[in-house]
């Protein structure tokens, strides 16, 4: 079963790896550039001097220097109570604090100097005034170890700052000037876990065949150079978030059984510049010693976007130096022979052409949503360590999801076993996986205590809806219609088609518009009125058509043309002619207002049917797809051949 690459071994370290050796033989990596100690070394010496020499030259205390003159007075004052003598040199202390003659201030303890010449009785005169002469300096100095062990703090700080700003920055331009790291080591895959394998992947069998070549090439490189064949440079996956483009890049490294490195383009972006492309090079370089290997970076249009769209401040960009840098990489200057580069991307459309044109990315593989047959390939992946009960039909269960993902049925399986372990069951059943549905696709349930009036509207809203879409040939089938608030919808029907569609028609369209306008037609028959509930419908109607009048020429006065391209549909009104977007406004009116009409006459015509859906859901809530045909009194096998 699939498994999460390791975690990073260094926090600097902007990809995780998987299935490489714990210590990579060569040194094909490039040259490893060693921190400059002797600058560190240099620069402790300065530190350690300048502290010991303050400490012992300017670090001797704030007793004042007074004159030999001053220092006789006092004695005579009978103000000196002990003094220590070394030589000339005597230190001091007052019985009371005096004013300094020759400076600020008070002072207690002083320092004087007796002259060589002065010929005066000092011994007698001191112990005439009881001045006790001591054997220890009366103003205590710190020993030469001390001003030594003391020297030495700055530098410890100093080699502990150096360190970690090395260990920060080394990654980056600005860390080159302290030295710059060597690449971290790869990470060995934990013991007793396996690599992910095709086995692990389903419902994309077209993408998997495209990748098999890869595959190929890696396992056995001497027969394509042999006839002369190059390995691709680079693969670029393209399709919707959650269709299973990590999962693929894993399980062509696993399949292939090389090292792979994966990162996310934004983790290369860091606010100074330079930074992004180092990190690409150690990546590349990591990459190069255990070739052949696979690199995948997620999300590449974060910094794969076209060139020259607009210049930063300084004028040159990180993002475009760090995409340079990704381009030079792969086009072979550096000898990155054996390195296959996987990106994923959701955006192919703004790519730069650099990077799409062969030599770099040489395939362009569109990753789909997946069918039905690959959907229930993907549950069974997704349910195999989940006991589902003899009730469960992933095959019906498939039919009913169009449209997801894999992540997003990956998701299902998950949700339907909370419920599971919430009740309290032994295994998940055909129930579970129904409400998780439901909570994947139309929200959680809400608490909301709703008038009987409102209740009642809602249900006539929905069953207008459901009826509608029970009555208009070639609609999509109505699976469940409820009146229970999920999210921020009061009620809620689903309709899900039989089988995929690739190409809509204009009978299925205005089908669609029919049934979307569904709530409010019930609402006006019923009542007479239009409320607020029809927000999220009205916005479906305008949304199919334009698109059937502007982009899929479904309109005999717009013409066969694409007046608002799909990108241009939030920029309308930038991409056409003034008069032709009246033209578009007129005929998307003209379609809507037929749908509506169609749909007044069906819902007055079966007003019975709506009366009974409408009362049913409001005795049980929620209708299932078989109760909803038998109380509408519509037969399931007369609207499949209908379809």
């Amino acid at each position: 079963m699939s498994n999460a690459a390791p975690p990073r071994k260094a926090p600097d370290q902007p990809w995780r790896t998987e299935g490489t050796p714990d210590e990579p033989t060569g040194r094909s990596g490039g040259r490893r550039v060693r921190p400059r100690w002797w600058g560190l070394l240099l620069t402790a010496a300065i530190v350690f001097l300048l502290a010991y020499v303050g400490l012992t030259y300017l670090g001797t205390g704030d007793e004042p220097t007074i004159s030999y003159t001053e220092f006789s007075k006092q004695v005579d004052d009978d103000n000196v109570s002990k003094i220590y003598s070394k030589g000339d040199a005597i230190q001091g202390q007052l019985k009371n604090a005096r004013d300094n003659p020759e400076g600020s201030g008070d002072y207690t303890k002083f320092r004087t100097q007796r002259p060589a010449f002065a010929d005066d009785d000092l011994w007698q005169n001191l112990s005439s005034h009881d001045v006790t002469v001591t054997a220890r300096p009366v103003v205590q100095e710190r020993s030469l170890l001390s001003n030594v062990l003391i020297s030495l703090v700055p530098i410890v700080i100093l080699v502990v700052a150096w360190i970690l700003v090395a260990r920060r920055m080394a990654g980056g331009g600005a860390g080159r000037m302290l030295g710059r790291r060597a690449p971290p080591k790869p990470v060995e895959l934990r013991p007793g876990t396996q690599r992910t394998t095709f086995a692990d992947v389903a419902g994309i069998d077209e993408v998997k065949g495209e990748l098999d070549d890869v595959v190929d090439f890696l396992e056995h490189p001497d027969a394509y150079r042999r006839m002369g064949a190059k390995m691709p440079r680079g693969v670029l996956l393209a399709g919707s978030p959650g269709t299973g483009k990590t999962l693929l890049a894993r399980a062509v490294a696993g399949e292939a059984g090389v090292p792979f490195f994966s990162a996310s383009a934004s983790e290369f972006i860091e606010m100074i510049v330079g930074v992004g492309a180092s990190r690409v090079r150690e990546l590349f370089a990591e990459a190069r010693k255990v070739a052949p290997s696979i690199i995948f970076i997620d999300e590449i249009d974060t910094i794969g976007r076209v060139r020259g769209g607009g210049a930063s401040v300084s004028g040159h960009d990180e993002r475009e130096q760090t995409l340079n840098q990704i381009l030079t990489e792969m086009d072979g200057f550096s000898g990155s022979e054996g390195v296959v580069v996987i990106a994923a991307t959701n955006r192919a459309d703004i790519l730069d052409p650099a990077l799409t044109r062969p030599g770099r990315f040489d395939r362009v593989v569109n990753v789909s949503p997946p069918d039905r047959g690959g959907r229930e390939a993907i549950l069974r992946i997704h349910t195999r360590g989940i006991p589902l009960a003899e009730d469960v039909d992933l095959t019906r269960l498939a039919r009913t999801t169009p449209g997801m993902t894999g992540a997003d049925l990956a998701n299902l399986a998950n949700e339907a076993a909370l419920l599971a372990v919430k009740r309290k069951q032994e295994q998940v059943t055909a129930s579970d996986l129904s409400e998780a549905l439901e909570k994947v696709q139309l929200g959680a349930e809400r608490t909301l205590v709703m008038p009987e009036e409102d209740r009642r509207r809602t249900a006539y809203h929905e069953s207008g809806h459901a009826l509608l879409g029970m009555l208009q040939p070639g609609a999509d089938p109505v699976r469940k219609i409820t009146i229970v608030p999920r999210g921020r919808a009061l009620g809620v029907t689903m309709s899900t088609p039989e089988v995929e569609r690739y190409a809509h028609s204009e009978e299925y369209l205005r089908g669609r518009i029919i049934g979307a306008l569904g709530g409010m037609v019930a609402e006006e028959v019923v009542y007479g009125v239009v409320t607020t509930g029809a927000e999220n419908d009205l916005e479906q109607v305008t949304n199919i058509s334009r698109a059937m009048v502007a982009r899929w020429g479904m309109s005999e006065r717009v013409g066969r043309l694409s007046a608002l391209p799909s990108d241009a549909q939030q920029a309308y009104g930038l991409a056409a002619a003034p008069h032709t977007l009246d033209v578009i406004d007129h005929e998307m009116r003209r379609i809507v207002d037929e749908c509506y009409e169609e749909a007044l006459r069906k819902l007055r015509d079966h007003r019975g049917q709506l009366d009974a859906l409408a009362q049913a859901l409001l005795e049980n809530e929620t209708l299932e797809e078989v109760d909803a045909y038998r109380i509408a009194g519509i037969s399931r096998l007369s609207k499949d051949t209908d379809a």
